[in-house]
């Protein structure tokens, strides 16, 4: 395990708890934002569900790997279906390039879990 794995993990990690909590908690802020992406609230809570599953499964991952890194991919997946969502809303840049940033991130946590 490299320290790059480590980092990169523990910054995922301390990034989608909070955000999937929100979701789960059904934030007032939070909510609305996503709602306007055309997400009901039951779907906004299962995002919430999915990224706290990843956090814990990048967590997992520090003491064995496989888990990590196909937690890692399922939160590229779920950050692609992110991204789509924002352009499908007609957003601008400003609100995919953190869906985009944070796909990247994962996608280097998966590629450092597996090498």
């Amino acid at each position: 395990m490299t320290v790059a794995h480590v980092v990169l993990s523990v910054l995922l990690v301390a990034i989608f708890v909070p955000l999937g909590v929100a979701k789960i908690l059904r934030q007032p802020s939070l909510i609305s934002r996503t709602e306007r992406l055309g997400f009901s609230v039951r779907q906004i809570q299962g995002i919430g569900a999915l990224e706290v599953a990843g956090a814990a499964g990048l967590v997992a991952g520090l003491f064995w790997r496989p888990l990590g890194a196909a937690a890692a991919i399922g939160l590229v997946a779920l950050l692609i279906g992110a991204a789509i969502s924002h352009l499908r809303a007609g957003d601008g840049i400003k609100e995919v390039v953190p869906s985009i940033w944070l796909g990247v991130v994962s996608a280097a946590a998966a590629v450092l879990a597996l090498a």
